[in-house]
């Protein structure tokens, strides 16, 4: 059997989690957040004391980093470290600049990009991350690179953690925004950047419906 995949690319709050989400359930694709794969890394650097940006003190946690993806009865993907749900844990900040920076590592990227293409290879998935649609599956049937101005996403991030219960201020919000956006296109390991054939979808004029039946028809689209 083949199956499809569908790539969706984009900044750090630009909504690819939540459309990708809606998606799959559309579709009846299997959803992979590879972002929540990078955050759990993260966030084992993290508690061990290690700096997530030092690939000198990264790389030998790498073999210990007891790392599972799995799918509960909601439907949704599950992350596990050492055999413990992170799901949530791995939402708070200080581990979103962890993931970004742990993520710039080439041996990091290279680590874990088996575990993302074998879903691929045993599902029809919708993948949403930083470089799915040029480096982790470049021959992705439908590929979309999702944008939305830092405004727009640090509001959205900033609203989505206070329904989480965290205290946070907008500004440090955006901050870390703006910080994100810079490491994740200037890395030198797979750096953020539209695939030339993928179709850019900008949604900060759009409602969170409006944006998902542009991306649901422009996925259609191109999956026919």
């Amino acid at each position: 059997m083949e199956y499809k995949s569908i790539a969706i690319d984009g900044p750090s709050g630009a909504g690819k989690s939540t459309m990708a989400k809606r998606l799959a359930t559309a579709l009846g694709y299997l959803y992979v957040d590879t972002g929540a794969i990078y955050r759990t890394l993260g966030l084992f650097a993290l508690k061990r004391g290690v700096d997530p940006g030092c690939e000198r003190e990264v790389l030998p946690l790498l073999p210990q980093a007891k790392i599972k993806m799995a799918y509960g009865e909601d439907g949704f993907q599950h992350m596990y470290l050492g055999g413990e749900d992170v799901t949530d844990e791995i939402r708070r900040p200080e581990v979103s600049t962890a993931a970004s920076k742990i993520s710039a590592i080439p041996e990091v990227r290279d680590f874990l990009l088996g575990m993302q293409r074998d879903m691929a290879k045993k599902n029809n998935v919708i993948m949403d991350g930083r470089d799915i649609g040029t480096v982790v599956l470049p021959k992705a049937d439908a590929k979309i690179f999702l944008m939305a101005t830092p405004e727009a996403r640090a509001q959205r991030r900033y609203a989505e953690l206070l329904e989480r219960g965290m205290q946070v201020e907008y500004e440090n919000v955006f901050h870390d925004i703006l910080e994100r956006d810079a490491r994740d296109s200037g890395r030198s390991a797979a750096p953020l950047k539209r695939a030339e054939d993928a179709v850019l979808v900008d949604t900060t004029e759009h409602s969170l419906e409006e944006s998902f039946q542009i991306l649901l028809r422009t996925v259609q689209e191109r999956l026919r």
